[in-house]
């Protein structure tokens, strides 16, 4: 039987998930967390198969905290969890360790078939993601939206002012200095050609990447 950490701040979040894994009889949810330290904490204690990870948990980056996990256990699949669409950060989550992703947003039936997935080695993606990736590799020189040339804490600052958020907030939410945010930004809009935070918020938007 598999064994399942599950790792996301809402705690109605963390029940449902349990309940849905407990109808599967070959899985079993072995400890919860409610934030990165929580969810190391619980690695470390008991012998875990596969964590199922939000995207976002608490005031941390859950591809942060991916990072985390691959550099102390880099053979324990994780299963990134979001409520972002696959298209934002499906490849970002894989490149950075993930072994599958799926959003909340899909069938109870989708995440166990995830979990068995990457339990028994294997990685997931949906049907649409996977053909996506494939006429990537097939161009051989696949074409990047704006935001997809940006790191992981380019993207997050991104999200954060395209969300209304000062630099001084982003600064205190992230634990960075405000130099570091700005200069962030000023990554950011090289790279995708914005001019101000207006356009920002505009690019955001229509791109669903709130």
């Amino acid at each position: 039987m598999a064994r399942i950490a599950i790792a996301d701040d809402h705690a109605i979040v963390r029940k449902g998930l349990r309940q849905i894994i407990a109808e599967a009889q070959d899985l079993e949810v072995c400890g919860e967390a409610a934030s990165a330290d929580e969810l190391l904490t619980l690695l470390r204690s008991r012998r875990v198969d596969v964590v199922v990870l939000d995207l976002t948990l608490g005031d941390r980056d859950g591809l942060e905290v991916l990072k985390q996990i691959r550099s102390e256990f880099p053979r324990l699949p994780v299963l990134m969890l979001s409520m972002h669409s696959e298209e934002i950060y499906a490849l970002r989550a894989l490149r950075a360790g993930a072994s599958g992703y799926v959003q909340k947003e899909e069938a109870p039936e989708m995440l166990l078939e995830a979990i068995r997935r990457i339990a028994g080695g294997g990685t997931y993606l949906s049907r649409a993601m996977s053909e996506r990736v494939a006429a990537d590799v097939a161009r051989g020189n696949p074409s990047l939206l704006p935001h997809e040339r940006l790191s992981d804490r380019e993207l997050e600052v991104l999200r954060l002012l395209g969300a209304g958020r000062s630099v001084t907030e982003i600064a205190n939410s992230l634990h960075l200095s405000v130099k570091t945010v700005s200069t962030h930004r000023t990554h950011i809009l090289t790279k995708t050609g914005l001019r101000t935070n207006a356009d920002i918020v505009d690019y955001v938007i229509a791109h669903a990447l709130r």
